[in-house]
């Protein structure tokens, strides 16, 4: 297992490293800024860590574009990042300076959007998914299939999420389709038709399901996969599925701006990011899966990140989102629109 803050790292690393300030434009409370993790990087470096925070992709995009050279570190997910390196506010990842890329998954690496322009420009970091959930109530060994939804003896106690991206995409894995290019929309209408007389409620917020599967409301509803994590450690009868069909799986990646003057910081940085003992210490807090193997193995049998997502037979079913453009999304919300309203 690779690490770079081994004792013996901080004799040999900290004599050698020119001290540098690096800046990490990240979402606030991700992973990027935990005291613990910061202290342990600049203990190990010299180089200190200074944050900014952005609440919306665009907004992270646009810090970019009209801050150069303000960034070393940045977010990015992966289906942001071909308009990032398009836009020439990334540049490519130095493999050589990141040790632990050798142990992240090779699916996660040859990621076609993190490798936009033809080269790595996002070291893949975390991930997560949009699969489902059952009672344990109602089942007593889990479902493999979505098709789970459909059945008849769960009309009432069955739920999705009130979005229509979202709406769409299930749909799509359910007709046996990709859902970055959906070819037949009235299969996904006609699916989504037969399944709004089952929906109990549409959930939209983490509170409203954990309520309602507590409350016997729900027998299956869908889920994403670190709340599930949450709930099933807050003592909710609840297992989550990642079901034969696949499931809707998103991605982050970690870049370093192309205007960074701090490259080999920024790199190291990164490197602490994917490496084992962070990632094992940040999972007890509740992180999302992490793109490294050794991680995911170094974690207990039972964490819910190695149990149920450790497994590279999951990544491979996963379906992680692309780019979607405009004009698709404004027609994936007028159908969903439609649907509500015939309900």
């Amino acid at each position: 297992m690779k690490t770079i803050l081994t004792t013996t790292a901080l004799a040999l690393i900290a004599p050698m490293a020119l001290a540098d300030e690096i800046r990490v434009l990240n979402w606030q409370g991700y992973g990027t800024d935990l005291d613990w993790a910061i202290t342990a990087f600049t203990e190990a470096t010299g180089h200190t860590v200074v944050h900014e925070y952005f609440t919306s992709e665009q907004e992270m995009l646009t810090k970019l574009r009209t801050n150069p050279g303000a960034y070393d570190v940045v977010l990015i997910n992966s289906a942001f990042t071909p308009q990032a390196q398009a836009e020439g506010l990334i540049g490519p990842i130095d493999a050589a300076k990141v040790p632990n890329l050798a142990d992240v998954d090779p699916a996660l690496v040859a990621n076609e959007d993190l490798n936009a322009g033809g080269a790595l420009h996002g070291v893949p970091w975390t991930w997560g998914l949009t699969s489902f959930a059952v009672n344990t109530g109602d089942f007593p060994e889990a479902p493999t299939s979505v098709s789970v939804f459909w059945d008849p003896a769960l009309k009432g106690r069955v739920s999705i999420r009130d979005d229509a991206l979202e709406a769409v995409q299930f749909a799509a894995l359910a007709t046996g389709q990709n859902i970055n290019n959906i070819t037949d929309l009235d299969a996904v209408k006609a699916k989504l038709t037969e399944l709004m007389p089952q929906i109990a409620t549409f959930w939209s917020a983490e509170t409203d399901w954990n309520q309602n599967m507590a409350a016997g409301q729900f027998a299956v509803a869908t889920y994403w996969s670190g709340s599930a994590a949450r709930s099933m450690s807050e003592g909710l009868p609840v297992a989550f599925v990642v079901p034969e069909e696949g499931a809707i799986g998103w991605l982050d990646g970690l870049s370093v701006p192309a205007t960074s003057t701090k490259q080999d910081a920024a790199h190291a940085f990164i490197d602490w990011m994917i490496d084992p003992d962070f990632y094992v210490k940040w999972e007890a807090e509740g992180a999302p899966a992490t793109s490294n193997t050794a991680a995911a193995a170094a974690l207990p049998e039972e964490s819910f990140n190695r149990k149920v997502l450790g497994d590279p037979a999951t990544v491979a079913r996963v379906q992680f989102m692309r780019p979607v453009p405009d004009d698709v999304r404004a027609t994936y919300l007028a159908l969903w629109q439609e649907l509500k309203a015939a309900q």
